[in-house]
């Protein structure tokens, strides 16, 4: 790729980042290497609208690394209940501990220890240096991916590596060594606001003269879609045990996995059915428990599977046992702890919240 080249892509670009980019966003003001991995990690697989209120409450309450390494884990969950991926705020909070104890509390400056770091990866690790630390640094996130693969007309899906590895030598061709910070907020940029992967407005992209998939009309092919298949549904039972005082029990779930480290009623295993279900739960609890309603199911979609949750009612006659070891006993509406999103907007519904009431 000559220089000349170079120019016709980066020039436009800039021109076009200068009068309409995105200048506002509170990562940028004040920037810096914490704020920028903040926003990155956020960011993945979620939208700006969505990530700024997070960000805005998790920089007042974890203003630094130090506050988040010294944080308790349940208090980042609570900060994070809502934004999904839950691995990526433990993954935070174990690489700031790590930031602290093995960096002297300063985010690496250097691609490979970036990398080494819990839930940062090649992408990210390119972000924080051009963005938080202004050194040279190459970044592929979806919009950047997005840009190239039209710009350069790339075919195929970008997760099989021999395409990602393609997509990389592209973004490192193009990567300049001036105006980092603007080229890099740029590239992403133009792939959230003009190229969209639906309806994209190549009308006003300043890259549309060269850009192959505009001038031989492929922006609907490309990039090639992820290869489509079939998405399960798992079903399970959650336990409502209640307690006299209308109180409900919560359990902390696995650290790893779905929804790890939040809290959550007790579930029974995957596609259990009811008898299943109920000996799984009576075995837990030691006791032969009595179901005094089955309410509508709790429904969630990931990635790869649809969620479907029935949730049992159980009174008690007092707290004890399992729950001294692994939960706790809340009055609703539960905003203390860290909750996933869908249990906390069924668990926190006033409709449900009584219904939990008439069955004590």
């Amino acid at each position: 790729m000559g220089k000349e080249e170079e120019r016709s892509f980066h020039k436009p670009l800039l021109q076009w980042f200068d009068n309409h980019g995105r200048h506002d966003l509170p990562w940028q003001h004040p920037r810096s290497p914490y704020r920028v991995w903040i926003s990155e990690i956020m960011l993945q697989q979620t939208q700006v609208a969505t990530v700024i209120p997070y960000f805005n409450q998790f920089m007042y309450t974890f203003p630094s690394v130090e506050a988040l390494a010294t944080a308790d884990l349940d208090d980042v969950l609570t900060r994070w209940s809502g934004l999904g991926y839950y691995a990526r705020a433990r993954n935070l909070h174990l690489a700031a501990k790590t930031i602290v104890e093995e960096h002297q509390g300063q985010l690496p400056a250097d691609l490979q220890q970036l990398q080494a770091l819990p839930g940062i990866g090649r992408s990210t690790a390119g972000a924080i240096m051009a963005l938080g630390h202004n050194q040279k640094a190459t970044i592929l996130d979806g919009n950047v991916k997005r840009v190239l693969t039209r710009y350069e007309a790339i075919e195929g899906w970008s997760g099989k590596t021999s395409v990602a590895n393609q997509l990389w030598q592209i973004a490192e061709q193009y990567t300049p060594d001036e105006r980092v910070i603007d080229y890099t907020q740029a590239m992403m940029d133009l792939g959230a606001t003009l190229c969209r992967r639906n309806n994209p407005v190549c009308s006003k992209c300043p890259l549309n003269q060269q850009c192959k998939a505009f001038l031989t009309n492929r922006t609907d092919e490309l990039p090639t879609r992820k290869p489509k298949r079939r998405i399960p549904t798992v079903e399970r039972y959650v336990l409502i045990k209640v307690s006299p005082e209308s109180h409900v029990y919560l359990e902390r779930r696995a650290p790893t996995g779905i929804w790890g480290g939040l809290f959550s009623f007790p579930e029974s295993t995957k596609n259990a059915g009811f008898s299943e279900a109920m000996s799984e739960f009576n075995l837990n609890e030691n006791a032969s428990l009595q179901i005094a309603a089955e309410l509508k199911p709790i429904t969630h979609t990931f990635s790869h599977y649809h969620l479907k949750l029935i949730p049992l009612i159980c009174h008690v006659d007092q707290v004890t046992g399992i729950e001294e070891n692994r939960g706790q006993w809340f009055e609703p509406p539960v905003t203390t702890v860290g909750l996933p999103a869908p249990i906390e907007k069924w668990l926190n519904s006033p409709d449900n919240i009584e219904s939990i009431i008439s069955h004590t």
